[in-house]
């Protein structure tokens, strides 16, 4: 057995069953169970999505807090934002006051549905005294282009007779002047980074109504209606700001949520991994590492498309580091996957069981595929 080898762990969490973090525990103790000696260099991952909050927050000793805001049907339900290690930096996801998974289908409706718990999270960011401000922005049930968040920062969104628009894309059609005199002044030196792996405008065939709209709800009509009322809130801000938002890539992402970080927060929208990837400082701790394991719940060809695994294998191999991944179910077309720096994919289940069964035991197939994979290298 080597001694002295350091195995740096960077899986995203596997939805459903294990976070980040505790997928990391369970490689660690698959490691141990062959070789006691092997250093664990733990830097739990994630592409921006579900789960980004909690991994940085863990990789670097940061804190989560809970927060009762207004959800996106405009009542008030209980959220989470994070603080990082270096006590300066927000995150928070926006699907944890404003996302799809909130509302069952029977009650999703972007003509209605609102930002506005997202706002009131970035303002309890701002409440830690902090100086940037991470937002992943994947998994909306909104369309009413970031209007409820700014409101929730001190924006008024006025109609023409001077009062304040309502809730949800519906109601942007009203929309006859921003007034930012309230806007919250701590923002105006925060640096805002957004998670955003979609490219898609504001509007049009490919825009946030046409494209999300009908997961979120929308019929046809409905869709056209949204598509119009975000290409007259463009209107509205190109005029009065002189910020054209309209064809920005990423600027319909979350029902134009992008469109307003870009305009009124001055928001620099990233790829999610990448910046997972920079705040844990996984480019650093590669850097010793002798292998490198990572995975998710789910690996298949779409995994190239800025997933973790590939995100994570594209950097190891800058420094010729060998990488294997591990996911729950590996689907078809994975050749591609070696092509971008993953040198070999297992899958943890161990036999056929159903979904529930696979995810109870995601923990324990871990642990066990990766004591088999350690005993195969004679490590």
């Amino acid at each position: 057995m080597k001694k002295g080898l350091n195995i740096l762990l960077a899986p995203d969490s596997f939805k459903e069953s294990m976070t980040a973090k505790e997928v990391c525990e369970a490689m660690e103790r698959g490691i141990k169970k062959v070789n006691k000696d092997v250093n664990c260099i733990h830097v739990p991952m994630a592409d921006g999505g579900e789960g980004t909050m909690q991994s940085l927050v863990d990789a670097t000793n940061g804190k989560v807090y809970k927060s009762n805001v207004i959800g996106p049907l405009g009542y008030e339900i209980e959220s989470q934002y994070g603080i990082l290690g270096d006590g300066q930096t927000g995150i928070i996801e926006m699907a944890s006051a404003s996302g799809i998974a909130l509302l069952p289908k029977e009650k999703r409706n972007p003509m209605i549905t609102t930002t506005y718990g997202t706002g009131e999270l970035i303002r309890n960011c701002l409440d830690h005294g902090i100086k940037k401000l991470l937002i992943g922005i994947g998994g909306s049930c909104t369309n009413d282009g970031g209007v409820g968040a700014i409101q929730a920062l001190g924006g008024r969104f006025l109609d023409e007779h001077g009062n304040e628009i309502g809730f949800g894309g519906g109601e942007l059609n009203k929309l006859y002047k921003i007034d930012l005199t309230n806007l919250n002044p701590r923002l105006k030196d925060l640096n805002v980074e957004v998670a955003c792996d979609v490219t898609n405008p504001l509007c049009g065939k490919d825009g946030a109504s046409n494209v999300f709209g009908p997961q979120k709800g929308a019929a046809p009509k409905m869709i056209a209606i949204l598509d119009n009322n975000l290409r007259h809130y463009a209107n509205v801000i190109k005029e009065q700001f002189k910020i054209d938002v309209m064809n920005v890539p990423g600027a319909g992402a979350a029902g134009g949520l992008g469109t307003a970080l870009i305009a009124f927060l001055n928001g620099k929208l990233e790829n999610g991994a990448d910046i997972v990837i920079k705040y844990s400082k996984l480019e650093e701790k590669l850097k010793d590492a002798d292998i490198v394991f990572t995975g998710e719940g789910s690996i298949d060809f779409q995994t190239q498309y800025g997933k973790t695994p590939v995100g994570v294998a594209r950097l190891a191999k800058k420094y010729g580091k060998h990488v294997i991944a591990v996911a729950g179910s590996v689907g078809d077309d994975i050749d591609i996957l070696y092509e971008k720096g993953i040198d070999s994919i297992f899958s943890i289940v161990r036999g056929v069981t159903t979904l529930d069964n696979a995810l109870k035991n995601g923990q324990s197939n871990v642990e066990k595929t990766i004591e088999n994979i350690m005993r195969l290298m004679n490590f």
